[in-house]
């Protein structure tokens, strides 16, 4: 028996398409409960949501825009074929320096970890205005403080950052050892 009745794929489509962030499962399913589906069918919903999503995954599979899991969440992006036409067209995000850069990295391997810890992984003292652009840009966030001597903070990632770099979750991250892998040793 079907729970989640036919219109309900396109309201689902609807929503999906008219946030500017991914949209979690958790939201989708408050959508629909709200909209006449019963909470005794939430395990049936469940499992109709991923089959509705899987085939607007699969409408959109050929189409300008697709239907991505990101961020913990759902979100209909530019193809990635297609986004290098747009370069032009739609204003790019503010680039980071390479201090934030290594920063950003260094906070997403490590988190959560206090400023000290980073200064000692890069091997340079960190500029307050680094930690300011990567606020600014809400990729990291403070995450509570240390249990040491001065409470330091402790930084970690947003959902923004998976969000700007096309991820869906920490673990989808390289490792580290890959990013090491390609670069050849040089003898002088």
């Amino acid at each position: 028996m079907t729970v989640i009745p036919i219109l309900f794929k396109e309201v689902l489509e609807a929503f999906i398409f008219s946030q500017e962030n991914p949209v979690s499962e958790k939201s989708m399913i408050e959508l629909l409960t709200k909209n006449a589906v019963s909470s005794e069918d939430m395990t049936a919903l469940s499992n109709e949501l991923q089959l509705i999503l899987e085939q607007l995954q699969q409408e959109y599979q050929n189409k300008g825009i697709r239907l991505y899991n990101i961020a913990g969440g759902w979100q209909f992006r530019t193809a990635e074929e297609l986004a290098h036409y747009l370069v032009k067209v739609i204003n790019k995000p503010k680039r980071l320096s390479r201090a934030a850069m290594e920063t950003l990295a260094i906070i997403a391997y490590h988190q959560p970890c206090t400023r000290a810890e980073i200064e000692n992984i890069r091997g340079v003292s960190l500029g307050q205005n680094v930690l300011d652009s990567l606020l600014e840009s809400v990729l990291i966030k403070p995450c509570g403080t240390k249990a040491v001597p001065g409470r330091p903070i402790l930084w970690g990632t947003t959902q923004d950052f998976l969000s700007y770099l096309g991820l869906n979750s920490l673990q989808d991250l390289p490792k580290k050892e890959d990013l090491f892998a390609d670069i050849p040793y040089q003898t002088s």
